[in-house]
């Protein structure tokens, strides 16, 4: 997870922002104005969340509580945000006695908040819903990590969350942070102005090797199976969705952005090649066609393999030219329009020059300014939809047959639905076969789920 941290934490430059603009109201009353923050989920990302959250220049905001778990998580994380915010470490204000371990550990690090503080999920997403529907009982704003979901049913429980959340005027953000790019912002208003035309056609691409937890070896005897699973999230689709939901939903979130619109259904194929001795429940590579109502294609290739070419960018092709929403990665973008569909020099309309304030940093700002300045603000309704469509070219995949967006919407199989109990010496979600394995999609027989317990390996 060294790659997640590092790649959030990168520093980058800040929209200059005053304290007095930011400074939070909700504990004017009890005299501390300080927010306060408890992490749920001390990996890469959730640390990475953190440290983007205390960078936004000024706002006082400390770090409260942590929990996770795994202890050396917590430590681990704690020691990185420790070592990045030495010229102000008492942003880090976490003693041992609020550093929380277990599976229940989230009940006892939100305790520690008061309503109107922040929490942030991180935990695979397999937990968001429980984790989620703590907070809102608590009165506390929420930033969350994407996904937000991996199926239909806890989809429809989320939204209803969202919708409580309101009710209570707390404020939710969701982890997808492109949105919040203010080139990608400017790319949009030129798309919408007509600059290329109506958009047609879309292509993007997430291809690159093994990283985080998405390729697992058979589990070791020295941990449990639901540490295991755990542990190595992005391998298990009931705790993640899989690496398609995960890595993906960000190319699939931007094109569609940039679009305006939601796919509607979506046909895919994928496979296992070389596994080796991995056995867990991802595909190789992934191709899906999403189909927009107006007819529109999103071409999406997804490949998480060794020795082959990378490539992660998003192009859009319109009518009268064409646009690049991505380079190489989330960050910077380095947007540009084209004349043509070929985007050579010679075509170029409008590349943004400069440095890019980084996405991580500003969805923070955006979202710090909501609590402050108390704006209505909830991005769960669209980070449902953005996991959704995911989900939808995922199932694809995995059953070989086109799938509607109403029909992952509607489909029952829920992934994980005795999560909440979920203990370390517990049953697991997933039971490995004699050998080790575990069940994985099978195209064409299993057609209405995406695996099921009795699957071969």
């Amino acid at each position: 997870m060294n790659h997640e941290f590092n790649r959030r934490t990168a520093i980058t430059s800040l929209a200059t922002l005053s304290a007095a603009s930011l400074a939070p109201r909700v504990h004017a009353s009890e005299g501390d104005s300080k927010l306060r923050i408890a992490l749920i989920g001390c990996g890469g990302r959730g640390t990475g969340a953190v440290n983007d959250a205390l960078s936004v220049a000024k706002v006082p905001i400390e770090l409260h509580a942590m929990a996770d778990a795994f202890v050396e998580r917590v430590d681990r994380s704690h020691q990185a945000l420790s070592n990045e915010h030495t010229e102000s470490p008492e942003r880090v204000n976490v003693t041992p006695e609020r550093k929380f371990v277990g599976y229940d550990a989230y009940q006892k690090a939100m305790a520690t908040l008061r309503p109107g503080d922040i929490v942030v999920l991180a935990t695979p997403l397999a937990f968001r819903g429980v984790h989620y529907e703590h907070a809102i009982d608590l009165g506390l704003h929420v930033f969350m990590e994407k996904p937000v979901t991996a199926d239909g049913p806890t989809s429809a429980r989320m939204i209803e969350l969202a919708k409580r959340a309101d009710e209570k005027n707390l404020k939710s953000a969701v982890g997808l942070m492109v949105r919040h790019c203010r080139v990608r912002q400017e790319l949009k208003r030129r798309i919408d102005d007509g600059e290329i035309g109506d958009i047609i056609m879309m292509r993007a691409y997430r291809m690159h090797g093994p990283v985080a937890t998405a390729f697992s070896p058979r589990k070791p005897e020295d941990i449990s199976e639901t540490d295991y699973q755990v542990q190595r999230f992005h391998s298990f689709l009931w705790a993640s969705g899989g690496l398609f939901s995960d890595f993906y939903i960000h190319q699939i979130d931007e094109t569609s952005w940039m679009k305006g619109a939601w796919p509607i259904y979506a046909d895919a194929k994928g496979g296992r090649h070389h596994r080796g001795d991995f056995v867990d429940q991802n595909f190789d590579n992934y191709s899906v066609e999403y189909t927009y109502e107006d007819g529109t294609k999103l071409f999406f290739g997804g490949r998480t393999m060794i020795g082959c070419r990378n490539d992660m960018s998003s192009i859009v092709h319109g009518s009268k030219g064409s646009g690049v929403v991505s380079t190489s990665g989330h960050t910077p973008g380095r947007c540009k329009t084209y004349s043509s569909q070929n985007q050579v020099k010679k075509d170029l309309v409008w590349g943004h020059r400069g440095k890019e304030v980084s996405p991580y940093r500003l969805e923070w700002t955006d979202f710090l300014q909501a609590i402050t300045d108390d704006q209505p603000y909830n991005e769960v309704y669209r980070g449902v939809e953005a996991s959704l469509v995911t989900s939808m070219g995922r199932m694809a995949a995995h059953t070989g047959h086109r799938i509607t967006l109403d029909q992952m919407k509607a489909c029952p199989h829920e992934f994980a639905p005795g999560v909440a109990s979920l203990s370390s010496e517990g049953a697991a979600p997933l039971t490995p076969f004699e050998d080790g394995s575990y069940p994985v999609p099978q195209p064409g027989i299993l057609k209405d789920r995406e695996f099921t317990q009795d699957s071969p390996a």
